[in-house]
C-alpha cells in the first residue's frame, strides 16, 4: 500500500490510497479533483473510488466534478451524512476492498458531523495499517463540535479511534498541527513529547513538507483531547470525568487566540 498527499485550498490534504500490484486507487476528500487527476495521471493510477469523510464542501465539494472526470467512479460516504455525490452509503462495520491487497473499514465517528466516516485500512500483514479520520481526529487536535456532544467525540477519538492498533498512521484532513501543539503545551507545558513534536512540526512547515501521519500511539502522547484519561489531567482541569475533560479543552481551543 502506498499513500500520496495532494495538497488542496489553503490546508486540506486529499489522500491517494494504492493498491500496488494493481495500481488501483481510491482517493479521500477530493476537493479539487484537476489536481487529484494530475496525481493520480503522474503515479499512472487507476481511480476506482472516492472514500467521503463527511458533507462539509471543503471535504465533499469535489465529488460531483470527479464522477464527470472518472465514469462509473463509486463514491462513499456516511449513510445519515447527505454526502454530495455519493453513490454507495456506509454504516459503522462496511467494508470495501480496492486491488488485490486492500480492505477498507467504515468507522462512524461522528460530533463534527452527525454523519462522519473515518476509513480504517489495511493491506499485506507486513504493512503498518492507516486511518483516514477527516475533521474527527487532527494531529494534535480535534474537529469542532458542530453537530455533536463532548461525549460522542469522546467516544469516537477515544474509544473508536483509540483502540486501533498503536502503530496504524493517522492521516487528517488539515494541515492544523502547528497551531494545534502550541495549544497543547498551554495544557501540558511540561510535556516533553509536546515540545519535541512541535519543533519537528516548525521545521516541516518551514520546509513546505507535511507534519502528517502521525500514529496513533504519537497521539495518545501529544494530543490532549486523547489524553483525557489521565487523572493528573483531569485534575489539572479541575474535571471529574474524563468526558468533562476533553468538554473543557474544546472550550478553552474554541477561546484561544495563540
Amino acid at each position: 500500500m502506498k499513500i500520496y498527499h495532494v495538497p488542496c485550498l489553503q490546508d486540506n490534504y486529499s489522500y491517494l490510497i494504492v493498491d500496488e500490484s494493481t495500481k488501483d486507487a481510491a482517493v479521500v476528500d477530493p476537493v479539487e479533483p484537476q489536481k487529484v487527476l494530475e496525481a493520480s495521471n503522474f503515479y499512472g493510477l487507476n481511480l476506482k473510488l472516492v472514500l467521503t469523510t463527511h458533507h462539509h464542501w471543503d471535504h465533499a465539494g469535489g465529488n460531483e466534478q470527479i464522477k464527470q472526470l472518472v465514469p462509473g467512479i463509486k463514491v462513499y460516504g456516511g449513510s445519515i451524512d447527505n454526502v454530495k455525490g455519493c453513490t454507495d452509503k456506509v454504516e459503522n462495520g462496511d467494508k470495501v476492498s480496492l486491488g488485490a491487497d486492500i480492505n477498507i473499514l467504515s468507522l462512524h465517528t461522528p460530533c463534527h458531523t452527525k454523519g462522519h466516516i473515518s476509513y480504517y485500512v489495511t493491506s499485506k500483514e507486513d504493512e503498518n495499517p492507516a486511518v483516514f479520520t477527516g475533521d474527527t481526529m487532527f494531529i494534535a487536535g480535534c474537529g469542532k463540535f458542530f453537530e455533536g456532544t463532548a461525549e460522542q467525540m469522546y467516544q469516537s477519538l477515544c474509544v473508536t479511534l483509540g483502540s486501533l492498533p498503536k502503530p496504524t498512521k493517522v492521516y487528517c484532513g488539515h494541515e492544523y498541527t502547528v497551531k494545534n501543539l502550541q495549544f497543547a503545551l498551554t495544557i501540558e507545558p511540561d510535556n516533553l513529547k509536546l515540545q519535541q513534536k512541535l519543533t519537528w512540526a516548525q521545521n516541516q512547515q518551514q520546509a513546505g513538507q507535511p507534519t502528517i501521519p502521525s500514529t496513533i500511539e504519537e497521539e495518545f502522547e501529544t494530543n490532549p483531547f486523547m489524553r483525557v484519561d489521565l487523572p493528573v489531567l483531569q485534575e489539572k482541569l479541575g474535571c471529574k470525568s474524563p468526558v468533562e475533560a476533553l468538554r473543557e479543552i474544546r472550550e478553552r481551543k474554541d477561546n484561544w487566540r495563540g
